[in-house]
């Protein structure tokens, strides 16, 4: 799956912002047609124009609050059946704060998207996928997902999720032609590290993670871990005793809060 394989098509969830915008201009501009969904339709409309613009992609665009009861189930339906050979799950919440003091309905909220849509969407096109032969997920988590982080420690655990569960079905795969990506960046430049209280000094250019991403997606790598500091200190984790994870876990979660 290279530029050579022009007018396979990539769909993004969370492609208005942040990383699934930089991951959907990578594929763009590697010649893979596009269908962009997200809440805010003006941002996807602007990103469709800059394609037309720059003739890299024909891109679709589809408004979709994957929050609504049977989002992913219809937003197939809406596609009638087109083919997807790139499935990117980048649609994604943070809350930030001790557990105990968060709202009920943003707790459900996080959890329906960062893990059951994903999980709904990544079942609805894999028997398209197998039945031909090949296809590419890529499931966005975070260096969050190798460790706990109190204060952040919802976000984390569905990011652990995701992190898991990528690598089981790249496992599961195997021979079919189809794989599975787990991106896992540090801190990014984006909206959702606004939320989280992190120095933007300390944050990895989105361009950047992407281009990672999308590269090792299309080479059908299990993991990637965007940037040498992160991946050191993803690799390291697992030597530590837990308590010590925990320890500076809570360290980190409290210099954020």
């Amino acid at each position: 799956m290279t530029k050579s394989t022009a007018r396979q098509t990539t769909l993004v969830t969370g492609a208005s912002g942040g990383i699934g915008l930089e991951i959907a201009r990578v594929f763009a501009e590697k010649g893979f047609d596009l269908i962009v969904v997200a809440r805010r339709r003006a941002e996807l409309e602007r990103f469709a124009e800059e394609c037309r613009r720059k003739g890299d992609a024909d891109v679709t665009v589809v408004p979709t609050d994957l929050l609504a009861p049977d989002a992913p189930a219809r937003l197939f339906r809406d596609l009638a059946g087109r083919r997807v050979d790139v499935l990117v799950n980048d649609a994604g919440l943070l809350e930030k704060g001790r557990f105990s003091d968060l709202d009920p309905e943003r707790i459900e909220r996080l959890l329906r998207l960062n893990v059951l849509v994903l999980s709904a969407l990544t079942r609805l096109v894999l028997p398209g996928m197998i039945d031909r032969g090949q296809g590419r997920i890529l499931n966005v988590a975070s260096t969050s997902a190798f460790q706990p982080v109190p204060a952040l420690g919802l976000y984390a655990a569905s990011k652990a999720f995701v992190l898991s569960f990528s690598e089981s079905l790249s496992e599961e795969l195997k021979g079919t032609g189809v794989t599975v990506t787990a991106l896992c960046p540090g801190f990014t430049k984006t909206d959702m590290l606004d939320g989280a209280g992190v120095p933007g000094f300390l944050a990895a250019d989105a361009r950047a993670v992407a281009r990672e991403g999308v590269e090792a997606c299309i080479a059908g790598r299990a993991i990637v871990v965007p940037g040498l500091s992160n991946r050191i200190g993803a690799s390291l984790v697992q030597f530590y005793p837990r308590w010590l994870v925990r320890t500076v876990g809570g360290f980190v979660g409290r210099w954020t809060t």
